[in-house]
């Protein structure tokens, strides 16, 4: 017996997917005959036609993550935030660096420029970046 055409009318009745439509297997008949959708609603009513309950993490509703204003705020003050903790980090060791003689003024400013527009994302970056420029002009 095929009755896949059934099954779709009974998903589309009881708005379910196809997946989750149960026929029991005494009743078929009963099942084969049923043409509309009140004839569906019926035998869904009176126990011939199951609907599976929802498995897995689809039963609990995620939050959705919805980009209000008040979100976007708080994005751009937290990047905002993380931009000048870095850059105040990275200017302060720049300033050492040129009071011990390490950095020539031309390099201070180049590297202050590179600050400025993100090109050091830590530190660490910055120390071997200073690195390679004092390896190139032999210091």
């Amino acid at each position: 017996m095929n009755l896949k055409k059934k099954k779709m009318l009974a998903a589309k009745t009881l708005n379910v997917g196809k997946g989750r439509i149960i026929f029991l297997k005494p009743r078929l008949d009963e099942i084969k005959e049923a043409i509309t959708k009140q004839d569906i609603k019926g035998l869904y009513k009176d126990g011939a036609i199951l609907i599976k309950e929802i498995g897995g993490r689809k039963k609990f509703q995620r939050k959705s993550k919805k980009r209000s204003p008040g979100k976007v705020k708080t994005i751009v003050k937290t990047r905002k935030r993380d931009y000048i903790i870095i850059t105040r980090k990275l200017r302060k060791y720049l300033a050492e660096m040129k009071k011990q003689g390490k950095i020539s003024g031309k390099n201070f400013v180049e590297i202050r420029k590179k600050i400025r527009n993100k090109f050091f994302k830590s530190k660490t970056q910055l120390k071997e970046h200073i690195k390679i420029i004092g390896e190139q002009y032999g210091k």
